[in-house]
């Protein structure tokens, strides 16, 4: 099966690349700097000649409300030309919980990307993940200072981002669901539970301050950031995987 994966180049679309070309697929990787523009459309018709499936992991430059435009632009771009090029599935990856936060611009956003996904002319699956293990040290560094970091109890559910790429490669090998399929890791921690965890195995000794009022995750109720009960759980525990991130 040929799929082109869109943002082919970051932290999860470099992992699905290889994942699916050593499933045997053939495979696009795209983005800027193999000639893509998404705001323009620019390369988009070169990049789904051919493609049976098109993986969207690209992201929005900011997490303010531009992002809004920004996939309201691609994701009309990217809808438009796979219809042109006979596409018959369009993947996107997105969040768990995204429609339940409307105080995130960067989380409306992405339901805006969802409504159109859906609203477009393709068969089409979304996956909605977890905070990645990957994400905990920006998301320290967001309210910290160098004598304390301040974090909210919100409860998360994170996951390794090869999980997230492995759930994608499955999904972007089937046929559409024309649904959601929520991915979550296996364990929940509040997020200023996890600050301590993280900065106690970096040997990090200042005092993670549980603020309700700090960062973006702040405006994340309840429990909204963690997976349903129809979710599939990845194995990899935090611990586990923080521990390896430390020993390499």
């Amino acid at each position: 099966m040929k799929i082109t994966v869109i943002g082919g180049t970051g932290l999860i679309g470099s992992q699905l690349v290889t994942k699916l070309r050593d499933a045997g697929h053939e495979v696009v990787a795209a983005s800027l700097s193999s000639g893509l523009d998404l705001l323009t459309g620019a390369g988009l018709d070169e990049a789904l000649d051919g493609a049976h499936t098109v993986v969207n992991v690209s992201n929005s430059p900011t997490f303010d409300e531009r992002s809004l435009a920004f996939f309201r632009t691609t994701v009309g771009n990217l809808l438009g030309a796979g219809e042109r090029a006979g596409v018959r599935h369009q993947v996107a990856l997105s969040i768990v919980g995204v429609d339940q936060v409307p105080g995130l611009d960067y989380y409306r956003a992405k339901v805006l990307q969802e409504d159109l996904l859906r609203g477009g002319p393709t068969p089409y699956s979304i996956v909605r993940a977890t905070q990645f293990f990957e994400f905990m040290d920006a998301v320290i560094s967001m309210t910290a200072d160098d004598k304390a970091v301040r974090l909210p109890a919100t409860p998360v559910q994170p996951i390794a981002s090869a999980e997230v790429v492995a759930a994608l490669a499955d999904v972007a090998a089937a046929p559409p669901l024309n649904g959601i399929l929520e991915v979550a890791g296996p364990d929940t921690f509040t997020l200023d539970e996890l600050g301590r965890l993280t900065l106690a195995a970096r040997k990090d000794e200042r005092p993670v301050i549980t603020d309700a009022g700090a960062g973006m995750f702040a405006a994340a109720p309840g429990t909204v950031l963690t997976a349903g009960p129809d979710a599939r759980l990845a194995p990899t525990h935090y611990e586990e995987w923080l521990a390896a991130s430390l020993d390499g």
